[in-house]
């Protein structure tokens, strides 16, 4: 009887590896050869599933996506019911930062995306969707109806911050304290 392959793992295995060799050695280390000896598979085997790198990019960063959602969603649910709008925000924010070593690495995949998609906007065709609904969102929390400037000054912080993480300029802490003030004043 043939071996069922769940090919759904299979993409995400290699998607995995393609994050640890982008995380390891930037993106631009990435290559079907590079992930595949990562992943532990032939190069024929990436290509059956993923005909271009920048297929195999999409993917991963769908990955991505779906794992920071996924953190988002665990620390919401921490909070229960009805969780003052202050709050909600700052574990929303607080949890697609990369504060320790287990987010460390998709901060810096996620970043060297977003990269990667400044010069390759069709590589990531839910990123400018996503980016809307989280403003809208965030403006429909925010107090005194401060609108999508506000929302959107709250989340190009929320990406600075990270930035500052993933190069050691700022550590936990102080980038915690930093969102914290910028909350107090949108809070009052």
């Amino acid at each position: 009887m043939p071996k069922k392959v769940d090919h759904q793992e299979r993409r995400t295995s290699i998607a995995d590896a393609l994050m640890r060799v982008a995380a390891d050695q930037g993106l631009e280390a990435v290559s079907l050869r590079h992930v595949a000896a990562e992943a532990g598979v032939s190069a024929g085997m990436v290509q059956h599933y993923f005909r271009t790198k920048d297929e195999m990019m999409t993917f991963a960063l769908s990955v991505v996506r779906e794992r920071s959602q996924i953190r988002v969603t665990e620390a919401v649910a921490r909070l229960g019911e009805n969780p003052p709008p202050r709050l909600l925000l700052r574990t929303m924010l607080a949890a697609l930062l990369p504060l320790d070593d287990s987010t460390r690495d998709d901060g810096r995949v996620a970043l060297a995306f977003l990269a990667y998609t400044a010069v390759r906007p069709s590589a990531a065709p839910g990123l400018h969707e996503d980016t809307a609904q989280f403003i809208g969102f965030i403006a429909s929390v925010l107090p005194d109806g401060r609108g999508a400037a506000a929302a959107a000054g709250l989340l190009a912080l929320m990406e600075g911050l990270g930035v500052y993480l993933l190069g050691g300029q700022y550590t936990a802490e102080q980038a915690l304290g930093a969102l914290d003030a910028h909350l107090d004043l949108l809070f009052g």
